[in-house]
Order: C-alpha cells, then structure tokens, then sequence
C-alpha cells in the first residue's frame, strides 16, 4: 500500500510541477505585454511616480526627471555578471527635489577585479542632469535579502533592499531605480532583463515535467506488467 502511494504521490507530483509552470508562463506573458505598454507610454514625472501605491510594480515605466548628485554616495550591487563578466551594478544616490525621497540612478555595470578586497574606480555624475529612462525593481532574493552593507564609499552590498538602504542612508529612497538612456561623460553598458525568464523557458520546463510524469508511469505500468506475467 506504501509503495502505491508513494508512486501516485511522484505521479501526481510531476504532474503539478509540469502545470506550475504552465502557470508561470502565462504569467511571464502577461508581463512582456505590460512592459511593453508601459515602453510605448508618455514618460511619469517623479511626482507622479511617487504617488503610485507601494503595491504597483514599477519595471518598465519610464521616467523623466532632473537630478542632482547627494555626494558621491554609490553603491555597487554585487555578483552581477554582463557579457560573462563578474562584476557590479554602480547606484548613485540623486534628489530630485530637498523633501522627497531620494533616487537610485544606475551608472552601468563595472567589472571587478582580481582582488575582490580592492573596488573598481567608479566615474560619478557631479552635476545636475536631466534624465529619461526606464525603471527597474529588482527581484527579490528567497535565499538572502539583507543588504549587507560594507564599510565606506562606494559601498558593496549584496541586495537591493530598499528599506535597508533608507536606513543606512536615513532618508526616504524610491522604490525603484532609474536606469537613463545616456549620462554625459559616463559611458557604461547598462544591462536590462526585467524578466529572468521568458515565458518560451518555462512551457519548456513544464513540458519536461510532463514528459518524466509519462515516462514514469510506462514505467511503473511496465513492472505491472512484467509482475503479472510473472505470476
């Protein structure tokens, strides 16, 4: 009685994962027909960015806005890779305006270097500068989400968590980070996937679920057979 359990049990168990993504693909369709829209879009004004609920995603609106540099505060996301290249996503601390919350404003990615007790020289905007660009959230991580911020600037961190980075900053940062279409005199790739994996990705996984749950029941049907004959 176990043993047919625990068969129907992987059974059913492969069946579901084969449908979970399934699931997850139309998801990921539903969300490439959002950016899409919201590329095509007029680009929101940082009040208006501001005043979507904290419930809104924000990949893929765009944004445009002046900014001025609050020091030379960047931080550098780290285990990033671009073009097979180990490195970090630089993030200058900008204002828009004294009494609004603080934005993230994506420099490129910078490769690290050997030594990783040695960070890469960074370029920094140093004056004000109108910006057009998109918005980016990244995902969170299930495994690890603290910021574990380092000492000094710029300052390595191991996620992009935003309430952390308010605190070390003691100032409200906006929710997501602007990645502009140019900065002047700064001439970093700045890399873009909004969505680690394509909706093509996941019916693929889902029709690698469904084949093993057919495999394995010709399997299981298979040593029926054989035991029936046998007896």
């Amino acid at each position: 009685m176990l043993v047919i359990l625990a068969t129907v049990s992987l059974f059913l168990l492969l069946v579901k994962l084969g449908f979970w993504q399934l699931s997850r693909a139309e998801l990921k369709e539903e969300l490439q027909s959002q950016l899409t829209s919201r590329q095509a879009a007029a680009p929101l004004s940082y009040r208006k960015l501001l005043s979507l609920p904290a419930s809104e995603p924000l990949t893929g609106y765009k944004l445009s806005t002046t900014v001025t540099p609050v020091g030379n505060k960047v931080f550098l996301l780290d285990n990033q890779i671009f073009n097979g290249q180990v490195g970090y996503l630089a993030l200058q601390v900008m204002q828009v305006n004294p009494i609004d919350p603080w934005l993230l404003v994506e420099l490129g990615f910078v490769p690290a270097g050997n030594d990783r007790r040695v960070l890469p020289k960074l370029p920094h905007i140093n004056q004000s500068q109108t910006f057009t660009g998109r918005l980016y959230q990244k995902q969170a991580n299930p495994m690890s989400s603290d910021l574990f911020a380092e000492e000094g600037w710029p300052k390595r961190v191991q996620n992009l968590n935003i309430s952390q980075i308010e605190t070390t900053l003691n100032h409200p940062v906006a929710l997501a980070v602007l990645q502009p279409e140019s900065i002047k005199g700064i001439n970093l790739p700045h890399p873009w996937q909004p969505i680690p994996l394509s909706a093509q990705k996941h019916l693929g996984y889902a029709l690698q679920w469904f084949s093993m749950a057919v495999a394995f029941a010709l399997l299981v049907f298979y040593f029926i057979r054989v035991r029936l004959k046998k007896k």
